[in-house]
């Protein structure tokens, strides 16, 4: 019912709409939204024609009823937003990060990065009751359910540190932690026109996916799913950060080093070929800073090597900059909504 309320926007939807989309009776619809009225998560949003007796009563969610931080801590940057109870984007501050400081500093500035973007939104006036809690996106490897990093590639000292658990207290709000592709495929899936299955494909300072199939995250019992950057793509390469050897990571982000955007951009075609042959997904989405600084070679060069291999999956770029921090945002919100 509020995931119907959501998609709905500022139009609203009906009671009659809202049982015609669930399958309940208009009498447990009634109940339901006035709950969810006397709750403050939804309110009426003015009168609709109807094509008998009395103008239908629209109701609408209510953005201001709750809030979610959502954090992506990168190797090299922290940037932190706020969204409100439907996903918009309220504040959004952005700094400098090592991530090699290690847990202690690095968790240090996160929490003191959220309790300023919490003070300081001078434009929305943020009861601390309403805030939901904080997702957090990070490079993986690592595992969802624990909340904890593994041997994370090029920083082997966070592996084992209980980020979750450390936060939570640290900020006195529920945290969710989860690898920054997977953050990402989630905030992408909410959107209405998202594809069933899809692969998002992150070129940034690393080079991951995730994985969305059914319209759900596939992240795999381990949180394993999506290591697209250490798929082995020449045997005895150049060594990688994780312990092996030719890696499409290494070879993606050497080809970029040297500024040779194309040859990346077909490092990162085969990548994108693999996903597409062993999951039939419906289409390869790619972003990140390093796509978003020359979203045409990459879109360009990766939908050649799929046609050249006879793949039909379309390729597309997600523009959004910050997309996996609106996605750790979600890590927040999508229960709520039933994602």
């Amino acid at each position: 019912m509020l995931d119907l309320l959501r998609t709905a926007g500022e139009p609203g939807i009906s009671r009659l709409e809202l049982a015609e989309r669930t399958g309940l009776t208009p009498q447990a619809v009634s109940k339901i939204t006035a709950r969810l009225r006397t709750e403050g998560l939804a309110t009426e949003a003015g009168h609709r024609a109807s094509t008998g007796g009395k103008p239908r009563t629209v109701l609408r969610l209510v953005p201001s009823a709750g809030y979610a931080v959502g954090v992506h801590l990168d190797r090299d940057e922290l940037t932190t937003i706020l969204t409100d109870l439907a996903g918009a984007v309220v504040a959004l501050r952005r700094r400098p990060l090592d991530l090699g400081e290690g847990a202690g500093p690095v968790l240090g500035a996160v929490t003191q990065e959220v309790r300023d973007l919490l003070d300081g939104t001078p434009d929305v006036r943020v009861d601390a009751r309403a805030v939901l809690g904080v997702g957090v996106a990070m490079p993986g490897p690592l595992d969802h359910r624990a909340g904890v990093p593994g041997r994370v590639t090029g920083f082997p000292q966070w592996e084992g540190h209980p980020v979750r658990e450390e936060l939570a207290g640290r900020l006195g709000l529920p945290v969710v932690l989860d690898k920054d592709t997977n953050a990402a495929a989630l905030g992408l899936a909410i959107g209405p026109d998202a594809p069933s299955s899809f692969a998002y494909v992150h070129l940034g300072t690393g080079l991951g996916a995730g994985l969305v199939l059914g319209g759900a995250p596939l992240r795999g019992d381990r949180t394993g799913a999506g290591e697209l950057g250490h798929q082995t793509v020449q045997l005895d390469g150049p060594p990688c950060g994780c312990g092996g050897r030719g890696c499409l990571e290494v070879l993606c982000l050497a080809a970029v080093g040297r500024g040779e955007l194309a040859g990346a951009a077909r490092v990162l075609g085969a990548g994108a070929a693999n996903v597409v042959r062993l999951l039939d997904i419906d289409q390869v989405l790619l972003g990140g800073r390093v796509v978003l600084a020359a979203p045409g070679v990459f879109a360009d060069g990766v939908r050649e090597v799929l046609a050249g291999l006879g793949l039909t999956a379309p390729v597309g770029v997600a523009a959004e900059p910050d997309a996996v921090a609106e996605g750790a945002a979600w890590l927040i919100l999508g229960p709520i909504f039933g994602k």
